[in-house]
């Protein structure tokens, strides 16, 4: 090898290292600079939905959440009281012996709750009979227990009298 190929390979080389340097350099610069962007977009973002700018979370639904209550009269609760019904359990035609074991509660307006306690032995009676009457495929049902709710509400209602019972609160409702 020359003297003159010697000098031209170094030359390529050294080209060829300074090409691989700039395009190392350039792949910093660029993912520096996309780093930067992406955090100073976070920080725009962070910025404009806590200021309220944009009506997306921060201040502006605190502040709306608080004008919308300041405005809005509060609703007192109805008054009521609740009358606590034995538990039940009553066996369910399947052949087997299974049982069923029922605990509710009735929700009674305030002024009628001593009139529904005095009636709790004809509850009890239309409670009974209408469990005894319940069959397995009634019960295996994912909507039975809020049609059953239904029927009884019905029920006690007839022997309450319309408007004393509220609801009846399901405590306890277990098939053995």
């Amino acid at each position: 090898m020359t003297v003159a190929e010697q000098i031209d390979e170094d030359v390529m080389t050294d080209a060829a290292m300074d090409e691989a340097e700039a395009s190392e350099k350039s792949g910093k610069k660029g993912l520096i600079a996309g780093v930067v962007l992406a955090l100073a977009g976070a920080a725009g973002g962070y910025f404009l939905t806590t200021s309220g700018v944009l009506p997306i979370g921060g201040k502006a639904d605190v502040e709306a959440a608080n004008e919308n209550a300041d405005s809005t009269p509060v609703k007192a609760l109805p008054a009521v009281g609740f009358v606590d019904l034995p538990p039940v359990i009553v066996s369910v035609n399947a052949g087997d012996s299974r049982h069923l074991k029922f605990h509710a509660q009735l929700e009674v307006n305030a002024k009628y709750i001593a009139d529904v306690e005095k009636m709790q032995p004809r509850i009890m009676d239309v409670l009974n009979g209408y469990l005894r009457a319940l069959e397995i495929s009634d019960l295996e049902d994912s909507l039975a227990l809020i049609r059953i709710r239904g029927h009884l509400l019905r029920r006690i209602a007839i022997v309450t009298g319309e408007g004393r019972v509220r609801d009846v609160l399901v405590m306890e409702f277990v098939l053995n």
